[in-house]
């Protein structure tokens, strides 16, 4: 059972922080393979059964909404359950996939109530049956959820030893296209800068399909040149990524279904793709490299300056699992679970991979690019640190235009009536836009404690922390003090 807390009104918003959180990486499990568990004898009596399930949790309070990070399978028996239609609506809102009632002790069946709210909701409603317990169900979702996960990790395995040996193949870049149209059961295109196919293979789409691939490839050549692009048509997934290299081709794929592990296969052969359509490399092209890579081993910026010519230069730090991102140039440097790139200026990454988070620096001539490498690294820390995938250098600001003494002393001011544990607490929260279980994750504490210090700070400040400029003025003061 969940911890007890006063539940919100009927008409209440969402509780600050506690925004229903992303699904976790990876494969989900079918609710169909769970009710195929003839052991568990779950029954679905309610809503559709095609969705998928990341995890499960039981509680009986009356409003578990402050207690759900969404994806998952909610067990209840109903001990407080009073408003059937209130207490439906506040689970699909907090992004629960499912709702499983225990038949007994409380109720002999499921409330009418109960399944007419669900039925009109489009949440999943199963009857668990007097001899299955709820620990049943939680071990028969894990177990089903680690199959999925050795099944796709072995799926996406074989697709890169196979991408790999086509590669090896006299014609490689068809063979690398036709591997991955069928890993992916779909279409796989090369768009050349234009937008005409350069190469294609796989199943044959409608021409409203190729068109629509076509343009969405042609996102990657427009703004900051994003590495990867997503969009639907005629009930087919679509996707083009951008392949390093001067040529500027991309890579399009449209596949009738999108599993988890789809990226990291695309990515894949994105790198490959990337290095068998790169031109050989002249004179002038190895210099620049060799000059990147004495710079990343420690020679001064100004030994290699007049190697890399004249225009503004961006350096990109990355780290996360699985194949590196393609950054869209052959300038990179690539060790395990860590990437360091130059990109042009203007052709900074949009958004990175699932897995892997991005710091970038500020645009930089190349006697500054050792400034920029600092920025880039400080930029993925504090990427990290908030947990956000990408993170960019950012010059001093509002703050700068304060006085750094008299900041400091109105900060510690401001703060004073706040001992160290409260000040941390109050920091974390903050940082985490106010997010309890996170900052419990964070402190190591549970939630309830951080709302006991949270209620701690404003009672002392004397503030309300709902106020935006409230926060605003704490967050300054505690960088300041």
């Amino acid at each position: 059972m969940s911890s007890p807390s006063t539940p919100p009104g009927p008409a209440d918003p969402a509780p600050s922080g506690a925004e229903a959180a992303p699904a976790p990486p990876g494969p989900a499990v079918p609710l169909r393979d769970l009710l195929g568990r003839e052991d568990l004898g779950l029954r679905l009596i309610a809503g559709p059964p095609g969705t998928g399930i990341h995890w499960v949790h039981a509680s009986e309070m009356a409003d578990p909404y402050p207690y759900l990070l969404g994806g998952e399978l909610l067990l209840t028996a109903g001990v407080q359950l009073t408003d059937p239609e209130r207490y439906v609506a506040r689970v699909v809102a907090a992004g629960a996939a499912a709702l499983g009632f225990g038949v007994a002790p409380v109720h002999d069946t499921v409330p009418d109530g109960l399944v007419a709210a669900c039925a009109r909701h489009g949440l999943p409603l199963l009857e668990v049956p007097p001899g299955t317990p709820f620990a049943a169900v939680g071990r028969a979702v894990w177990r089903l959820m680690e199959q999925a996960r050795h099944h796709e990790l072995r799926r996406v395995t074989q697709a890169q030893q196979a991408l790999a040996s086509a590669a090896a193949r006299p014609d490689p870049v068809p063979a690398v296209l036709r591997a991955l149209a069928s890993r992916l059961g779909g279409r796989a295109a090369l768009h050349a800068p234009d937008g005409t196919e350069y190469a294609a293979a796989g199943k044959a789409v409608a021409p409203a399909v190729s068109v629509a691939l076509a343009r969405l490839a042609g996102v990657l050549r427009t703004g900051a040149r994003p590495s990867s692009a997503t969009d639907t048509a005629g009930g087919m997934h679509l996707a083009a990524y951008a392949l390093g290299g001067e040529r500027r081709l991309s890579l399009g794929v449209a596949a009738a279904r999108r599993e988890p592990g789809d990226h990291t296969v695309a990515g894949v052969a994105v790198v490959l793709l990337s290095l068998l359509t790169a031109p050989h490399q002249g004179a002038e092209e190895a210099a620049r490299s060799s000059a990147l890579v004495r710079l990343l081993l420690g020679a001064a910026p100004a030994e290699v300056a007049p190697l890399l010519g004249d225009a503004p230069w961006t350096v990109v730090h990355a780290r996360g699992d699985g194949p590196p991102p393609a950054l869209g140039t052959p300038l990179v440097d690539a060790r395990e679970g860590m990437v360091r790139a130059l990109l042009p200026a203007g052709r900074e990454p949009a958004a990175p991979p699932r897995g892997w988070t991005f710091g970038v620096s500020a645009p930089a001539e190349p006697d500054g690019l050792g400034a920029a490498d600092r920025q880039a690294a400080r930029a993925l820390r504090r990427a990290r640190a908030a947990h956000t995938p990408l993170a960019r250098h950012r010059e001093a600001g509002l703050a700068a235009l304060v006085d750094p003494e008299e900041a400091a002393a109105h900060a510690r001011a401001l703060l004073g009536p706040l001992t160290e544990p409260l000040t941390e607490t109050l920091r974390t929260w903050l940082s985490l836009h106010g997010n309890w279980d996170r900052t419990a994750a964070a402190l190591g504490v549970h939630r309830n404690t951080v709302r006991q210090r949270i209620a701690r700070c404003a009672a002392l400040l004397e503030a309300d922390l709902d106020d935006a400029e409230v926060r605003m003025e704490l967050w300054f003061a505690l960088r300041l003090r």
